[in-house]
């Protein structure tokens, strides 16, 4: 049961009775008055009670897990949807079957659906929280992947003292690239081009 319809003399005696049928906190509860309480003639004859709905606030975990669950759907795809929250993230793990569709070439799939659920979660609120969308533990062995590129390149660009300029890599990709040659003592990296084909180059100092 996630709403119910109380009355009481007060509206405040109302959301009493709502807060002990639901068994939760006040904060947690969106309230919709129906009506406000009337007095009747003398404190008797034709009075009303006030009227209301209490609804239980939907989480940002149920949030996540409604919007990912239909758009899952849409895809043909079945999924176990796990949450964890931390402070200032939301890490989301999705494992089943034909995960290799979420993931998409290059992890372009995944990449577009954590887009769309940023979007959609965090859609008119103040406290925004960022959600990190994963499977089969993609983004660490890419971020890894991503890492050896870098320093091999590096160390070929040491070698030959010749720039390389990589393939389009989205944001999230790039920072991979210049947050692990950012100390390197011989090479140096920036960013050119527009998005979606924007590019990380790797020259000498």
């Amino acid at each position: 049961m996630r709403s119910v319809e109380t009355t009481g003399k007060t509206i405040e005696e109302a959301i009493l009775m709502a807060v002990a049928k639901l068994g939760v906190q006040r904060d947690n509860l969106d309230i919709e008055i129906f009506e406000e309480p009337v007095k009747g003639l003398f404190g008797i004859i034709g009075g009303r009670n006030a009227r209301i709905r209490a609804t239980i606030k939907r989480s940002v975990k149920d949030e996540i897990k409604e919007f990912l669950s239909r758009v899952l759907e849409l895809m043909g795809i079945e999924a176990k949807i796990e949450i964890t929250e931390e402070e200032s993230q939301i890490m989301v793990k999705l494992s089943g079957q034909n995960m290799g569709l979420v993931i998409g070439r290059r992890g372009e799939t995944l990449d577009a659906l954590q887009y769309i659920t940023n979007l959609a979660v965090n859609r008119n609120k103040s406290d925004y929280k960022r959600i990190i969308i994963d499977t089969e533990e993609y983004r660490s062995k890419r971020e890894e992947t991503l890492r050896k590129l870098a320093k091999r390149l590096a160390n070929k660009v040491q070698r030959t003292k010749k720039s390389i300029v990589l393939e389009p890599m989205n944001p999230y990709e790039r920072r991979i690239i210049h947050s692990t040659l950012q100390n390197h003592p011989y090479v140096t990296t920036y960013s050119e081009g527009e998005e979606p084909y924007r590019k990380v180059v790797i020259k000498l100092k």
